[in-house]
């Protein structure tokens, strides 16, 4: 399945090595739309509906993690594929950790797990959601991008926090539907000022007192900014996280149960 099996994440590469591989990733990487569906049958399911062709599959990636002992955590990579908003499979697969977190080296701790588990899958998605960073990371190349890079899928990253870069404006209590342009600073290893993707507001109360945070969303690879923030916002239309990663988290914490 993997395109470029000589980029996958290997944890037994020294800190040195793993960002320099991280650099050759986010130069093989397209942040583009570069789909073999319309964009507009992804981010609109009326538009899935109307088209001639099958409607795209659409994956959610998440994970969760199994600690029996103390030396002895292990990753659940969890993928839910779904098309035409109806779940087609579920897969998992459950691998040791061999490093510790280390911020910006998720992929070498946690991408063999997700390679495995999306290795098992029967159908062939159009798209992979990830709940982590696209390209908005020190190196532009987060988990998706990884990911997405070694098996030269179309990807997305989903984050619920800002790992680097900054808003162009003010992403305090930002109404439903919102976006605001995240951009290259001084911790990315890109121009200054390059668009690096977007906080998109899924979900907000009506309430002065209560308020939701944006997630932070940015293309892994094949995928335009636009287009992904149109993903993430089409796909949560009820709930925070866009359905695929939300049915991937809850199947994560099933599958925990039969380890």
């Amino acid at each position: 399945m993997a395109t470029r099996p000589d980029l996958a994440p290997d944890p037994d590469r020294t800190r040195q090595e793993m960002e320099a591989l991280q650099h050759e990733i986010a130069d093989v990487a397209v942040f583009e739309d570069d789909l073999e569906v319309d964009p507009a049958t992804l981010a609109d399911p009326l538009a899935a509906t109307a088209s001639d062709a099958d409607p795209p599959i659409v994956a959610g990636v998440d994970q969760s993690f199994l600690l029996e002992e103390p030396e002895d955590e292990r990753a659940l990579s969890a993928v839910v594929a779904m098309q035409a908003g109806e779940v087609v499979e579920r897969v998992h697969a459950v691998t040791p950790l061999e490093i510790p977190y280390v911020p910006g080296l998720l992929a070498f701790r946690e991408g063999g797990s997700i390679l495995e588990a999306l290795a098992a899958l029967s159908v062939d998605p159009d798209l992979f959601l990830f709940d982590g960073s696209g390209r908005i990371h020190f190196r532009q190349a987060g988990i998706a991008t990884h990911v997405g890079v070694v098996l030269d899928v179309p990807s997305i990253g989903v984050a619920k926090s800002l790992l680097c870069g900054r808003p162009r404006e003010d992403t305090e209590k930002l109404p439903a539907g919102a976006r605001v342009a995240i951009e290259a600073n001084a911790r990315v290893d890109a121009p200054d000022g390059t668009l690096l993707g977007y906080a998109v507001q899924t979900k907000q109360y009506d309430s002065p007192n209560r308020h939701v945070n944006p997630l932070y969303v940015s293309p892994g690879h094949r995928v335009g900014p636009e287009t992904a923030a149109d993903v993430a916002l089409a796909f949560a239309s009820r709930y925070k996280l866009p359905e695929p990663i939300r049915l991937a988290d809850a199947y994560a914490d099933e599958a925990k149960a039969e380890h």
